[in-house]
C-alpha cells in the first residue's frame, strides 16, 4: 500500500497539506494546522502529531511545553490528496486557551460555546500566553482595549511606544532603581510583542534567533552576517 506522505503533491501544496485534527472517542473536530513532509514523516513514524508553525517558522511537537500530546490512532487523506485527517487520542486539550477544540465561538453570533478546561497559565510560558493574549486582542475594540488600540491604530503611534519605553528603561538603569527597571523592561517587552503580533511573527522565532548565536562570540556573530 502506498506510503499517505507519497501520495501527496508536495510542490502543488507549496510545501504544506492542511491538517484536521479530530478526538478518536468523539469524532469532535479539534483543531486545523499544517504539515510539511518531514512533520507528516515525524507524526507518522513516532504516533505523536506534529506541525509544521506557519508563525514559528519550524515543526513542532504537538503538547511539547503544554504535555496535551495527541497519540496518532488513524490518519486519512482526502479524495483530492490535498487535505489529511488525524484522528487522536487527546491528553489534556487541543486548544492553547485551555478549551477541548478550537472552535468555540459562533459565527454569527460571536457567543463562545464553550468552557475553558485547563488553566493554560500553568501549561506555557508567560512569554506564549503574552503573545495568544496580543493576537486574541487584535479585533477587539480598541475603545475598551489598549492592544486593540495599539494594533489597529497608525504603525508609527505603535512604534513610537517601543522608543519611549526604550528611553525610559535606560533611564532606570542609570538611576541605579531596581524596580523601575524591572517595571520599563516589562513595558518593552510587551511593546516588542504587540510590534511582533502586529507582523505575525511568534516569539518563539526570536527564542530561535538567539539559539542560533548561542555559542558565537559577539565579534563572530557580527562576522557571520551577510553584508548589503
Amino acid at each position: 500500500m502506498e506510503n499517505i506522505d507519497t501520495q501527496i503533491d508536495w510542490e502543488k501544496m507549496y510545501g504544506l497539506i492542511p491538517v484536521i485534527t479530530q478526538d478518536f472517542y468523539t469524532n469532535e473536530v479539534l483543531m486545523l494546522a499544517y504539515m510539511d513532509k518531514e512533520a507528516l514523516e515525524l507524526t507518522q513514524k513516532t504516533k505523536q502529531a506534529h506541525y509544521f508553525s506557519r508563525s514559528k517558522k519550524r515543526i513542532w511537537k504537538k503538547g511539547e511545553t503544554s504535555g496535551h500530546l495527541q497519540h496518532i490512532k488513524s490518519i486519512y487523506v482526502d479524495c483530492d490528496n490535498d487535505t489529511l485527517l488525524l484522528k487522536v487520542e487527546q491528553v489534556g486539550v487541543a486548544c492553547h486557551t485551555g478549551r477541548k477544540s478550537c472552535f468555540f465561538t459562533n459565527l454569527e453570533t460571536n457567543e463562545v460555546e464553550s468552557s475553558v478546561e485547563i488553566d493554560v497559565n500553568t501549561s506555557y510560558g508567560v512569554i506564549d500566553n503574552l503573545y495568544h493574549v496580543i493576537e486574541s486582542r487584535k479585533n477587539d475594540d480598541p475603545q475598551k482595549s489598549y492592544t486593540a488600540k495599539l494594533l489597529q491604530g497608525k504603525e508609527n503611534s505603535m512604534l513610537k511606544k517601543i522608543v519611549e519605553e526604550a528611553g525610559e528603561f535606560t533611564f532606570a538603569i542609570k538611576d541605579n532603581d531596581e524596580e523601575e527597571i524591572i517595571y520599563e523592561a516589562a513595558d518593552i517587552v510587551y511593546h516588542m510583542m504587540v510590534a511582533l503580533a502586529s507582523k505575525n511573527i511568534h516569539p518563539d522565532r526570536i527564542k530561535q534567533e538567539l539559539a542560533r548565536r548561542f555559542g558565537l562570540s559577539g565579534i563572530e556573530e557580527k562576522n557571520s552576517r551577510v553584508e548589503d
